[in-house]
């Protein structure tokens, strides 16, 4: 209990509060820019916590998810220009809600769906995270090991239309985080001399490589060649308020959507997309007005944003308790956990639990702050979808560069970036899947480290593996349920 009460202590200090509220206002902006989402806003966000304190840095990143997950609404309901693939569920009855004169209440009606989608994950990963910890414990390297692969092939054919691209693209990120030094060995791998790789490829100049420059140049190219007319909803003087007394009557889809967005959230590589279009069916199905659905019904959007928020929190139930990142925010979390010597996974309630239950604590914090901060700026936000393009991407751009020049310490880390760039660039040409490139990348040292230790404990005798039932298990199922999901897949397409 001193514990406890000892991070939230700390949760509830200048420094964290402050840095909180900074990441939950980055998330809103940017993700209310077209073209731009969380996760890119989180990637350009790493660089600036280099500096602080564990918790003030994962608080961070924590408001910029919880930020840009309502932010994503902004341009999907006043643009009809989703920023996310989940945000084009929104979409459907958001604009239409928009264009009928009601822009606010579409808005509000999202804010409050999202962060109460949030804040019932977050409770849920309060609750079992301990727990399930605790039984992640009795898993040993040859345990592990299975179910790193089985996670990370579960990603790959549920990333992107190609079960091969996935695989590839995890593949690389795994072999790319061999560069640095051997763990066994201490010797200089894949260094070509630069002292600068000794420590391995910077998480941040690699995400803000594929992640957001490649994307910001698209974006500007488009721009140049197509100038699109935007179809802007302008806010009104506050006669359209959603009372949230009146939004207390949509409690059923949120707790739908909070529920969906929880149980795929909780499963690494089913992602926000699948929640938000699950619910929406869901409320569709189950709606005494079907029809209405899809001309402005604010049940759609409570059912789509309470999902999509859902998965955040959700996400981090596997991040904690194995140390898997289930998609790409939880993924850039690991990174930031790795960069201030802290190692995601079942030990990290033992050897780090006041960080744990800070973060906990900062969680709930930013999930208060975005509805704060989301109700008292709707207007204002509401006005970033009209600054021109051309202005904010080479902001953005300037931002990424900068960022990481100042946290890396010179040239070098900029020079990397803009390789990876290029990589990402080819990558989005190719619809080779970037998430799950990162997602291997930070998986890499782990699927590394547990693979010896099991060859070790094996002695090196493959038919060891029937010691281990639950890991044999675990590696039979890997190529079938490969098989089964990338079988529906395509029968989802071709339907």
């Amino acid at each position: 209990m001193d514990v406890i009460i000892a991070a939230f202590l700390d949760a509830l200090s200048l420094t964290t509060f402050l840095s909180v509220i900074a990441g939950v206002l980055i998330g809103i902006v940017i993700g209310a820019i077209p073209g731009l989402n969380a996760p890119m806003a989180m990637a350009v966000a790493i660089p600036l916590t280099f500096t602080m304190a564990p918790l003030a840095a994962i608080g961070m990143l924590v408001g910029v998810m919880k930020g840009g997950g309502f932010g994503g609404a902004i341009g999907a309901i006043l643009l009809n220009t989703p920023g996310e693939p989940h945000s084009a569920a929104t979409t459907l009855d958001g604009h239409p809600m928009a264009r009928a004169g009601k822009p606010r209440r579409a808005l509000q009606t999202a804010l409050y769906s999202s962060v109460a989608g949030d804040t019932c994950s977050d409770l849920v990963l309060i609750l079992l995270a301990p727990t399930l910890a605790i039984y992640a414990l009795k898993a040993g390297p040859v345990e592990l090991s299975a179910i790193l692969i089985i996670s990370l092939t579960l990603i790959a054919s549920l990333s992107g239309r190609s079960l091969a691209k996935g695989i590839f693209a995890a593949a690389l990120g795994a072999f790319l985080a061999t560069v640095g030094i051997d763990p066994e060995t201490a010797s200089p791998r894949f260094t070509f001399g630069y002292i600068e790789l000794f420590d391995g490829l910077p998480l941040a100049a690699v995400a803000i490589g594929v992640l957001a420059v490649p994307e910001i140049i698209e974006r500007l190219r488009e721009g140049r060649t197509h100038r699109p007319t935007r179809d802007v909803v302008t806010m009104s003087d506050g006669a359209d308020r959603m009372p949230f007394r009146e939004w207390l009557s949509l409690k059923v889809p949120v707790l739908r959507g909070a529920g969906i967005g929880t149980t795929i959230g909780a499963m690494p590589g089913l992602g926000t997309t699948l929640a938000a279009f699950l619910s929406y069916s869901a409320t569709k199905r189950f709606s005494k007005e079907p029809e209405k659905l899809g001309t402005g019904a604010p049940e759609g959007i409570a059912a789509t944003e309470s999902a999509n928020s859902a998965v955040s929190g959700a996400n981090l139930i596997p991040l904690l308790t194995l140390g898997i990142p289930g998609n790409l925010t939880a993924a850039l979390l690991v990174g930031a956990f790795l960069i201030h010597g802290v190692t995601p996974g079942p030990l990290i309630f033992e050897r780090d639990a006041q960080l744990v239950y800070g973060l906990f604590a900062a969680m709930i914090m930013a999930n208060v702050l975005v509805l704060v901060l989301g109700s008292l700026g709707l207007r204002l936000f509401a006005l970033i979808v009209k600054v021109p393009p051309y202005l904010i991407y080479p902001i953005v751009l300037l931002l990424c560069v900068v960022g990481i020049y100042v946290s890396q310490g010179g040239f070098f880390a900029v020079w990397l970036m803009l390789g990876f760039a290029a990589l990402g660039w080819f990558m989005l040409k190719l619809e080779i899947s970037v998430v799950c490139f990162i997602i291997g990348l930070v998986l890499g040292p782990m699927i590394e480290l547990s693979i010896r230790q099991s060859v070790i404990l094996l002695s090196r005798n493959p038919m060891a593996i029937f010691d281990h039932p639950f890991a044999m298990v675990l590696v039979a199922l890997t190529p079938a349920v490969a098989w089964v999901l990338v079988r529906d897949r395509q029968r989802l397409s071709d339907g």
